[in-house]
């Protein structure tokens, strides 16, 4: 019944991903599009070509199921023909066979055919019996559950994507607030400095030094606002958005939210992963396959019935009203195999193989996915330890920082001090927007890892 209902659903699926082909193509808004990583998912999971196209697969692959149920069904097939002969053919017969007493060498030419020919033919087959046919039709659901598994697959795919350019962009666009607050507070500093230099309080290389770092800082701000509109432009790519949408992102980052801990870990099983119930899936394919091979011994049956009628003449007259012929016949077709020069022997042979081939590849999945575990989970524990590090670093540089510059307006510290604390203060925080990212990324693979994205 489900089946069914997927199969008298095509129309409307078809119709769905022509209006989104359309979507995609229609003139883009100027209002920003506010988004989630949610919702950002789900407008990926509706645009993305990658997903389309799996369910495109989907569809042809139902189209598919429905062409090998036809093969369950009758096939009425009719047929007309036509024909003229010039010269009729004629056959030797002895004429003793026909008059007793006639000379025993003598023979005649006699025509069993009429210059003009016509016939007309309806014939219903039906399949009784076919081993391909049996199997085609158990084969189905498998069929339609792998196509099914490969969209599931791109989707996930499509959310790990998604996810790491929508969080790449925030992670930018955090870093260059806090560095445009570095900026606004050095720029500060800089016209307080050179109103105490023309006071001839501090000497003039104060002021360069000064310069050099408010320069140094500008053009990190430029660089970074470079990465935030490419990234933007890959989370747009990654979500199949036009490029000249604008977009707003409302999420946020925190070091609490990347760190929280992910339910049910404990409770994995293979199944979870769409990649192994893919190869599942093929083996099943793969069976379904061989027990193809080894029943095409079996013998098949066809019922068939036809009726048609037929008439001949010396003329063409057949639009008068004249006598046709006509007739009916029914039977069955058997057809038994007996040897087919050890071919179908080979293919069950092929068939077994790939059949053990999948089990290997089964085995080999569930080391991968363990391996995969492994490292996510560890590379994670790390980078979270990484990212909470370089959090404190940056606080901590920050404090250094502001006191060193209270020193220094109060006449205390040094310029090469606030150079040396405004140098330390930018490496840790791009130490910790680093750490930041690749927190993120691991927490999104240890989700993929584990079936959970």
């Amino acid at each position: 019944m489900q089946r069914i209902r997927r199969l008298t659903g095509m129309a409307s699926m078809v119709g769905l991903l022509a209006l989104a082909v359309n979507a995609g193509a229609q003139t883009t808004s100027q209002e920003p599009v506010r988004l989630s990583a949610r919702e950002a998912v789900d407008y990926a999971l509706a645009n993305q070509s990658a997903v389309k196209t799996a369910r495109l697969d989907e569809l042809i692959q139902l189209a598919k199921n429905r062409e090998v149920s036809g093969l369950a069904l009758p096939t009425i097939n009719g047929t007309g023909q036509y024909q003229y002969n010039p010269i009729v053919q004629k056959q030797m017969f002895s004429v003793g066979n026909f008059m007793p007493g006639a000379p025993k060498d003598s023979f005649a030419a006699i025509s069993f055919q009429l210059p003009q020919n016509l016939m007309g033919e309806v014939r219903l087959t039906q399949t009784l019996f076919d081993p391909s046919v049996l199997v085609a039709l158990q084969a189905r659901k498998t069929l339609e559950d792998l196509v099914s598994k490969n969209v599931a697959k791109s989707q996930i795919d499509v959310k790990a994507n998604v996810y790491k350019a929508y969080y790449n962009v925030l992670s930018a666009r955090k870093a260059l607030a806090i560095l445009t607050n570095n900026i606004t507070t050095l720029e500060k500093l800089l016209n307080d400095t050179r109103e105490i230099n023309k006071n001839g309080l501090v000497e003039k290389l104060d002021v360069d030094r000064l310069v050099v770092q408010y320069t140094n800082l500008q053009t990190e701000q430029t660089k970074l606002r470079n990465l935030v509109e490419i990234g933007v432009a890959a989370l747009k790519y990654q979500m199949g958005m036009p490029l000249k949408q604008p977009v707003e992102l409302t999420d946020t980052l925190s070091t609490e939210r990347i760190a929280e801990s992910i339910s049910d870990m404990d409770k994995f099983d293979y199944s979870q992963r769409v990649e192994y119930q893919l190869l599942e899936t093929q083996k099943k394919a793969n069976e379904y396959d061989l027990k193809r091979y080894k029943l095409k011994g079996l013998p098949s049956l066809q019922l068939f019935v036809a009726t048609g009628a037929l008439r001949g003449s010396d003329k063409f007259d057949y639009l008068q009203s004249q006598m046709w012929y006509g007739y009916l016949n029914t039977g069955l077709n058997l057809s038994v195999p007996i040897f087919s020069g050890m071919q179908r022997r080979r293919q069950v042979d092929q068939a077994l193989l790939a059949v053990k081939k999948s089990e290997v590849a089964i085995e080999n999945a569930k080391l991968g996915i363990d391996l995969e575990i492994e490292q996510s989970a560890s590379t994670f524990r790390n980078n979270v330890l990484t990212l909470q590090a370089q959090e404190k670093n940056m606080l901590l540089a920050e404090d250094v920082h502001n006191t060193t510059q209270i020193k220094y307006r109060e006449g205390v510290g040094s310029s090469l001090e606030m150079t040396t604390a405004e140098n330390d203060l930018l490496t840790a925080q791009n130490n910790y927007f680093t750490a930041l990212y690749n927190a993120i990324v691991a927490r999104i693979d240890l989700l993929k890892a584990y079936g959970k994205l």
